[in-house]
């Protein structure tokens, strides 16, 4: 009797996706920067957009009166819906998020496709890329009346929100940091069912993408690559304390990084590692 390896290590093709996906971002990252950093900075715009539009849907609903109350929860959840969007948007515009190609660069350094060198200057690159496509969207709101009142009233509330993650010492870090591990456990965990080859509908695809968000949005999760867009957006208008900033977008890469390139990425490569692995008979 043999055991079979197909079913023994039943994530070998979405390894093998993952890896082509690595080799292609690497000649980008590389030879075609200018093209890959445009790429990144597509996947920072419709961040920008949608996270805006989320922080709107809020605002709007917030200001409907319901008797003695509001109808900022259902606010809530439609604004994380729509933001749930975001991911399919740059999944299919074929954009280039720091977040998700966290996975992809651990799976690569795990099976030696990519040098760690590599995988920085990738992963930096995107960021890179994510943060300036932001900004333009963080400058088109700054100077247009899309976001006035109520909705960049939500944004600054916000933003000192999770700035206080950070002024409030140790246990405001571990709070922002395993939000940062839990969000990106998420975004990951989406793209793995997208890319193992068993989802084939782009309906369902899609599905996964927005539920992945919207659990992120809904939850209050912190994704480094969207607060550092609403800190640009809220910024811009009204200052803001960059050394706080930066520590949580710090401590959220962190997170980040440890939800989808550890528990997800080297999680996923080790598991479906069949090097070795020897087939008893009898």
């Amino acid at each position: 009797m043999t055991s079979d390896p197909q079913q023994l290590f039943p994530g070998k093709q979405f390894i093998s996706t993952v890896l082509a996906a690595l080799e292609t971002k690497t000649t980008m990252s590389g030879e075609l920067a200018r093209r890959y950093l445009q790429r990144a900075g597509m996947a920072g715009m419709i961040i920008g957009v949608l996270f805006a539009a989320n922080f709107a849907v809020v605002a709007a609903f917030d200001a409907v009166p319901a008797g003695d109350a509001t109808l900022r929860p259902l606010g809530r959840l439609l604004g994380a819906v729509t933001f749930g969007w975001a991911l399919v948007f740059i999944y299919y515009s074929k954009s280039e998020l720091l977040t998700s190609n966290m996975m992809i660069v651990s799976i690569g350094a795990y099976y030696r496709r990519t040098s760690w060198f590599k995988a920085v200057r990738l992963l930096g690159l995107c960021y890179l890329g994510n943060f300036l496509g932001g900004l333009l969207v963080a400058v088109a709101l700054r100077f247009s009346t899309i976001t006035d009142g109520p909705a960049h009233a939500e944004m600054e509330a916000a933003v000192a929100h999770k700035l206080e993650f950070v002024t409030s010492g140790a246990t405001g870090w571990t709070d922002l940091f395993l939000r940062a591990v839990l969000c990106n456990f998420l975004i990951n965990l989406a793209m793995l069912l997208v890319y193992n080859g068993l989802v084939k509908d782009d309906l369902m695809k899609s599905l996964i993408m927005i539920v992945a968000v919207f659990l992120f949005a809904f939850l209050g999760l912190e994704h480094s690559v969207a607060n550092t867009i609403l800190f640009t957006v809220v910024g811009l208008e009204d200052g803001l304390d960059v050394g706080a900033a930066g520590a949580n977008v710090g401590i959220a890469l962190l997170g980040n990084f440890l939800g989808g390139g550890v528990l997800i990425g080297f999680y996923y490569a080790y598991v479906n590692d069949d090097a070795g692995y020897r087939p008893r008979t009898r």
